[in-house]
């Protein structure tokens, strides 16, 4: 029961950098919003029609009275909400023998510990777990949830041709993953907490070491030589470390906007009788990329922390199980 209130309260810590991050729209982004919008004016007033096919690059604002927050950020506290009731729910009435939801809901929530466990440690996971699992739990049901129908199909767009078919440029939902700052908030999330579970494990000054202290028993001139080396070797591992949240954030962001992209292509060809229909195997496909990039996100999460923690000595953590 204790796993399950973390990563109810996780939902939280996660939640506050996205709704930061995803409600302050970047000025390149207003600016290109406006041009657009200029341009489309023009061609209305001369006659001219040019629609913008394809999921935009920048999650648009919807206006919800004083507030204006990105429609990707609606979808985040929907989805939030959704987990946090479903885990309530499973645990309102907390049975010796689970069943139902609590059965469930008890059998992903172990399933991920054990699983975690064997690659982490068992010291380590106690650590780690509440942030692993809310992070998978977190992405898998938002990677689904863009696949409800009506997401990214709903909202304001042009007219068509024909004067009542209509192009979604503004849609109310948009898929949580497919919008850059959310996937990047999480990341970032992650930077912090793997950067003080570091230091938690080796100390400030084992840190340090760990990143450039020299490996290996040598002595004399050859002792001076891998210092140099472990020296330049530590600049590279510090420029990786830098880049990670980036690698992150771009792999999730990248395979999730591109299936959508691919969805809406798809149903476009296939016109307004049978998009659907030359979609749906795709549909399908991107139900199990929703699987695979949670998956990945969290075991890379997962082995950069092992990594981090895990002593020469093997006496932490996933060491002394590897």
């Amino acid at each position: 029961m204790r796993n399950l209130k973390t990563i109810l309260a996780a939902l939280i810590l996660i939640g506050l950098p996205l709704l930061i991050t995803a409600a302050e729209a970047p000025h390149e982004a207003g600016a290109a919003a406006a041009t657009t919008a200029e341009h489309l004016d023009l061609n209305e007033a001369s006659g001219h029609e040019e629609h913008s096919e394809g999921l935009p690059t920048a999650a648009p604002h919807i206006q919800l009275g004083p507030f204006s927050v990105t429609n990707s950020m609606i979808m985040t506290w929907l989805v939030a909400i959704g987990i946090i009731i479903f885990a309530q729910l499973a645990t309102r009435n907390v049975q010796k023998v689970p069943a139902g939801l609590q059965n469930f809901w008890e059998w992903l929530v172990e399933g991920m510990y054990e699983f975690l466990e064997g690659i982490v440690g068992h010291e380590l996971v106690k650590k780690t777990f509440w942030f692993f699992a809310t992070i998978f739990i977190f992405i898998l049901v938002t990677n689904w949830a863009g696949l409800i129908p009506g997401v990214g199909t709903i909202g304001w767009g042009t007219p068509g041709a024909d004067g009542a078919l209509h192009h979604i440029s503004r849609p109310l939902l948009r898929g949580v993953n497919a919008d850059l700052n959310m996937t990047f908030a999480m990341s970032m999330v992650f930077f912090a907490l793997w950067t003080v579970w570091a230091i938690q494990a080796n100390g400030p000054g084992g840190f340090l070491m760990h990143l450039f202290g020299p490996k290996g028993d040598t002595t004399g001139l050859l002792k001076i030589l891998m210092i140099i080396v472990f020296l330049l070797v530590g600049v590279l591992e510090v420029v990786s470390i830098l880049f990670r949240p980036v690698s992150l954030s771009f792999r999730l962001y990248g395979n999730v906007f591109a299936g959508e992209n691919m969805l809406e292509t798809m149903a476009t060809m296939g016109g307004p009788y049978f998009g659907w229909l030359l979609a749906l195997p795709f549909y399908f496909m991107e139900v199990l990329v929703g699987i695979a990039q949670a998956l990945v996100f969290m075991l890379l999460t997962a082995v950069f922390t092992l990594l981090i923690c895990t002593h020469e000595e093997g006496h932490e953590g996933g060491a002394a199980h590897h």
